[in-house]
């Protein structure tokens, strides 16, 4: 269950899940490289103020289940995780760059999808009733 979470200004109870996938769904997420990303990973969702509720990276795809702050756009917690993390691990892992030679890591795609702890009926009794 994900927590309702509270800042001075606002209450929020939100998790997305992220699946990203590397240029050519080349299986390179292994060894040192899979240890390096779920450390950034980590470290960007304790900078930005995330929950990590899960994280599953496999050679070709990553799943990141994630809660955030509502002043962060899904969009842009996507844009956050694929645009640090490329930049780092081609920084540290300059053989990357032989793979991926016009610089790109991901594929500019990805997949969000959002989960709760209530149902959309709930909610729209919840709207009705208000």
């Amino acid at each position: 269950m994900v927590e309702i979470k509270s800042n001075k200004h606002s209450k929020w109870q939100t998790a997305y899940h992220m699946v990203w996938i590397p240029k050519y769904r080349k299986p390179i997420l292994k060894g040192k490289i899979e240890e390096r990303l779920k450390e950034l990973i980590f470290e960007i969702a304790d900078e930005y103020g995330f929950d990590i509720l899960a994280l599953e990276i496999m050679p070709d795809h990553i799943h990141l289940f994630v809660s955030a702050p509502p002043k962060y756009a899904p969009a842009t917690l996507v844009k956050l995780f694929k645009g640090i993390t490329a930049r780092k691990l081609f920084k540290e892992f300059p053989e990357l760059k032989k793979q991926f030679r016009k610089g790109h890591l991901w594929t500019p795609s990805y997949y969000l999808g959002t989960a709760g702890n209530v149902s959309a009926d709930i909610i729209k009794r919840y709207i009705d009733n208000f």
